[in-house]
């Protein structure tokens, strides 16, 4: 059956890896990210069955509308691919609490606010998978990377809570955690203070 995705940071790492894979398994995709420029290569030997979106998870006005644009094409979301966020590390004593609550907004806020637009109508279908990016950090502590950590440790446990609150409705959910892994997560995604 050929499933919709919705990837939110689909512009690189593992969102643009995850977008190539469904796409070239024949699923259709509604890649995301803050440009659109960033995708203008993904899915071109198919136009029907990719759709590239702004979206902005911090906004939920472009969330909903961008949902909303998936739906119009696609019909469905099979595939919620929470994907879109970033590292800021940083001691806790000279932490810029600017950054931390940008990154909190992104990592977990945009992830809630995502899910949230896109639940209701995986539960109306009474299928679909939410897969939530988490990380490595999402387990351990180490120094500096405690506000990233922490993030991701909101993201383990608004993911657990979430499986117990939908699987009655046929609904999973899936948490990755990867460690290091050759991505430009380095170069594009951390910020150090």
């Amino acid at each position: 059956m050929n499933r919709v995705w919705f990837i939110t940071g689909s512009s690189s790492g593992f969102g643009r890896m995850l977008a190539e894979a469904a796409f070239e398994r024949g699923d259709s995709v509604a890649a995301t990210a803050r440009s659109t420029q960033s995708l203008y290569d993904l899915g071109r030997a198919d136009e029907e069955r990719i759709l590239r979106l702004p979206l902005e998870v911090r906004d939920r006005v472009q969330i909903d509308a961008a949902v909303e644009a998936t739906l119009q094409k696609f019909g469905r979301i099979d595939v919620l691919v929470n994907n879109a966020g970033y590292g800021y590390f940083a001691t806790q004593e000279e932490g810029e609490m600017d950054e931390v609550r940008e990154m909190f907004d992104t990592n977990v806020f945009g992830l809630i606010e995502t899910t949230q637009a896109v639940l209701p109508h995986m539960r109306k279908q009474q299928s679909g998978t939410i897969v939530n990016l988490s990380s490595i950090a999402g387990r351990i502590a180490t120094p500096r990377g405690g506000f990233y950590q922490a993030s991701k440790w909101a993201v383990e446990a608004l993911s657990e809570a979430l499986y117990l609150e939908v699987c009655s409705f046929g609904l999973r959910v899936i948490v990755i955690e990867p460690g290091a892994y050759e991505t430009d997560f380095a170069k594009r995604s951390a910020r150090v203070a």
